[in-house]
């Protein structure tokens, strides 16, 4: 039952489901962080926040793509978001942050194939990337909404802002009940582990194989990595360099990269495509560098401006990157394979980045200079993936 229209009941149903879930997801995370800091946990434990988020992704990788193809993609939306919501209530009832945060990163980790999968059952191949770059905005707004309202609540309570969030993630259950139920897309003969760890293994090899996926998944991976890892940079750095102690400021600026994004996706979608993705790779490589000089800023303006700028170059360096490897995945494995794999790449590099971090944190190197090293790392890692495509 393919509706083929961009405005039908259906598209508008996952829009706002997505918008909302996603809204909550990135409120939660400042909502998870000021209540780490009420409880007085040592720092340290903040950007734990992100490793026990993103591990769900790497341990579910194997199971929620098949999980996603064999049942109705609304309903799997549905159970996504019922999780998440248990997480967050969870957190409101006294589990500890890092613990409810997990079982939101599980929500998360089922969520995913099924909103991208989705799109392609209900449009159809001429409106797919259009389909794609609404789902995008709706989720860029969310992403800044979230942070925004998010660090803004924190500071008023934490338990006004995890309320605020567990009841955004049941208004996202409510749109996935309006999602025409659709039948199951690949239902799969099996859900033996084995075979499916064995199916997930074969389709991760013949990604890495393939060279344009193997290049978009390590671009991207380095991308959300080094992106996960500055939101937790930004909590340590603003009480440092701007002398500022709230939650919002760190979420607003947070809230700044992702306007930069946004930007930066909408030049790539003018500029840049299938055939010029190497265009996109000064952006990249700048991104690292921007983020050195961005670790010297004293002053809120100067911290925007660059903040902006980082994002603009992250947008338009990710997003030809993403394209390709929906392109080379559709061609190979399947974009819901290739999606599970690109989900274990990327928050395999939160993990190893965010942990990078964590570490300079716990052996109490001052900020500025761990945003800068960062910085450097980041410039180091795309530089030389760079210099690799362009020498291939």
């Amino acid at each position: 039952m393919m509706h083929n229209s961009l405005s039908s009941r259906g598209m508008i149903a996952i829009l706002a489901a997505q918008f909302f879930s996603a809204l909550a997801d990135n409120a939660l995370l400042f909502a998870a962080i000021a209540m780490l800091k009420s409880m007085h946990a040592p720092g340290w434990q903040t950007p734990l926040l992100q490793e026990f988020f993103a591990i769900a992704f790497i341990l579910l990788a194997p199971f929620v793509g098949p999980f996603a193809d064999s049942w109705p993609k609304g309903r799997v939306m549905l159970a996504a978001n019922a999780m998440k919501f248990a997480g967050a209530m969870a957190m409101l009832l006294g589990l500890h942050p890092l613990l409810a945060y997990n079982l939101v990163g599980v929500g998360a980790a089922a969520y995913s194939p099924a909103k991208y999968g989705i799109l392609s059952e209900l449009v159809g191949p001429d409106k797919l990337v259009k389909a794609n770059s609404m789902m995008e905005g709706s989720t860029i707004v969310a992403i800044l909404l979230g942070a925004v309202l998010g660090g803004m609540l924190a500071d008023r309570s934490v338990t006004a802002a995890l309320t605020g969030v567990a009841a955004c993630y049941l208004i996202a259950g409510l749109a996935n009940l309006l999602i025409p139920k659709l039948p199951p897309a690949h239902p799969v003969a099996t859900f033996s582990p084995v075979v499916l760890i064995k199916d997930f293994w074969n389709a991760l090899i013949a990604l890495v194989k393939n060279p344009d996926a193997r290049f978009s998944m390590l671009g991207t991976s380095v991308f959300w990595g080094s992106g996960s890892t500055l939101r937790f940079l930004l909590v340590a750095w603003v009480p440092v360099a701007l002398l500022i102690t709230d939650n919002g400021t760190a979420a607003n600026l947070s809230g700044v990269v992702a306007i930069g994004i946004a930007l930066g996706a909408a030049a790539a979608a003018k500029f840049v495509n299938l055939d010029t993705v190497n265009r996109a790779l000064p952006a990249g490589i700048l991104i690292g560098l921007l983020i050195s000089v961005f670790a010297h800023a004293s002053s809120l303006p100067a911290a925007v401006a660059l903040l902006v700028l980082i994002g603009v170059c992250g947008g338009f360096y990710v997003v030809p990157l993403n394209a390709l490897l929906q392109e080379r995945g559709h061609e190979t494995v399947g974009a819901g394979h290739a999606i599970a794999v690109q989900n274990v790449f990327e928050n395999f590099a939160m993990i190893v980045m965010v942990g990078l971090y964590t570490l300079m944190v716990k052996a109490g190197m001052p900020v500025v200079a761990s945003a800068t090293l960062f910085g450097l790392v980041v410039f180091a890692v795309i530089g030389s993936l760079a210099w690799t495509r362009m020498h291939k």
